[in-house]
């Protein structure tokens, strides 16, 4: 079992596993209301944004598989995270499947850096995971992430209200 993520280059990114030094980086993005509009509503109080930022890294030794930093490829500074979890949610339409996530600083949105870290994560995971297909949720009108969603090869196979609010369920098939 795979227990730390491993190191993947793209053309402007670097996803790799978090550092210490990332912690002032990661607590101001999800402090940023941008950036959690559409993710929990609300600005993560610092040792919110902590624990999640370390239970992310405890995925992989648990799971085989987690969520990675997205560095600038030349600064190696974080800019965003995401990759593959399994939070338990309780969305039965998720049990048993790695479940897909991304978020980039707002200053860093528009790009195509969504869809540039995910194709290499997803890349990874049709590589080396035996899972017959990914999904991910994603909040009605974020329309960024449904286009990134889509270019990634998932489709809309439903709704969830299990998390309090409606999600759209997405599901990409192994190989998209």
């Amino acid at each position: 079992m795979i227990t730390s993520p491993p190191t993947i280059e793209t053309a402007r990114l670097r996803l790799r596993p978090p550092h210490f030094s990332d912690k002032s980086v990661h607590i101001a993005m999800w402090a940023d209301p941008r950036v959690t509009r559409f993710i929990g509503g609300e600005p993560r109080a610092p040792d919110v944004s902590w624990g999640k930022f370390l239970s992310s890294a405890g995925l992989w030794p648990v799971m085989g598989f987690g969520y990675w930093v997205f560095a600038d490829r030349d600064s190696n500074a974080l800019i965003g995270m995401g990759g593959l979890s399994y939070f338990c949610r309780g969305i039965p339409e998720l049990e048993d499947l790695p479940e897909a996530g991304w978020a980039f600083d707002a200053d860093h949105w528009g790009g195509g850096l969504a869809t540039e870290a995910m194709s290499a994560a997803l890349g990874w995971a049709d590589a080396t995971l035996d899972a017959p297909e990914v999904r991910c949720i994603i909040d009605p009108g974020n329309a960024a992430s449904e286009r990134v969603a889509e270019k990634l090869g998932f489709r809309r196979i439903g709704d969830s209200d299990a998390l309090g609010h409606v999600v759209g369920i997405y599901a990409r098939p192994r190989g998209g």
